[in-house]
């Protein structure tokens, strides 16, 4: 039976086979690799990823997909809604043994929860070897932008502050059923080694960096000492930070040891 993609998931599935080998071959999945594709929808990735990894995990919502994909005896179906699942708990072994293999996420990831799905991801970075998502274009451009552009923001910088990104291509609309109104790219992000394995750097608060950025950014086109200046001052800060700048003229670099300093 045919499946009616279901606007409340924010279904678009791929279709066009070139893009699909162009993700398939970046990933580059291996046997043994504890790879997750979050979203497979209609299998477009999931069927060439298992040919070559033999073995993968998928997280699907839609509870007609999940059993569908149930058939494929190859795939792990963990039926559920990503922002809720644990991925802690899909790399049990990575505490206890340093040598356990690292999660590899990937996946075409509906919009309407990408960039909180992003966030939700951050916890678990050090349990993660890479992630290779699809997006739309818009919401990759501002996670790989660099200060002083229009894009860069607080995305930009929760992000790039934990990963290395890497634009890998952009993907047309044609290439989707149905076709979305916009344009998509795929990403590769690279976990950074952890920030807090650095014995010379004081950790790095993950809430209080993110509440400072989000401060920053709350009215970009302002000088910071109308928001973050007031917002240090508050805090009793008596450190040096240049607030006669707008939010998008400061590096990451400048936001963790502004956090590190507090």
């Amino acid at each position: 039976m045919k499946h009616i993609p279901r606007k409340r998931f924010g279904q678009h599935f791929l279709t066009d086979p070139a893009v699909i080998d162009a993700i398939v071959r970046a990933i580059d999945p291996r046997p043994g690799q504890r790879i997750i594709e979050i979203g497979p929808g209609l299998a477009a990735l999931t069927h060439p990823l298992a040919e070559r990894a033999g073995r993968l995990a998928v997280i699907e919502l839609d509870r007609d997909l999940a059993a569908r994909l149930r058939a494929d005896a190859r795939l792990t179906v963990i039926e559920a809604d990503a922002l809720k699942v644990n991925f802690g708990a899909l790399q049990p072994c990575q505490e206890q043994n340093a040598d356990a293999p690292k999660l590899r996420l990937c996946g075409n990831l509906p919009y309407n929860i990408s960039t909180p799905l992003l966030f939700h991801l951050l916890p678990w970075a050090s349990l993660i070897a890479d992630q290779h998502f699809m997006l739309q274009k818009e919401v990759v451009d501002r996670m790989t932008a660099a200060p002083a552009t229009h894009h860069y923001g607080r995305l930009s910088v929760m992000l790039q502050w934990r990963y290395a990104m890497q634009p890998l291509l952009a993907v047309a609309p044609d290439a989707f059923s149905p076709p979305p109104k916009v344009e998509s790219a795929v990403v590769r992000m690279t976990p950074r080694p952890s920030p807090d394995t650095n014995a010379d750097a004081a950790p790095v608060d993950v809430r209080l960096l993110s509440e400072l950025v989000q401060t920053a950014f709350s009215q970009r086109r302002k000088l910071l000492r109308h928001t973050l200046g007031r917002w240090l001052d508050a805090r009793g800060f008596a450190g040096h930070f240049d607030t006669q700048r707008r939010a998008e003229e400061v590096s990451v670099a400048e936001y963790v040891a502004l956090t590190r300093a507090l």
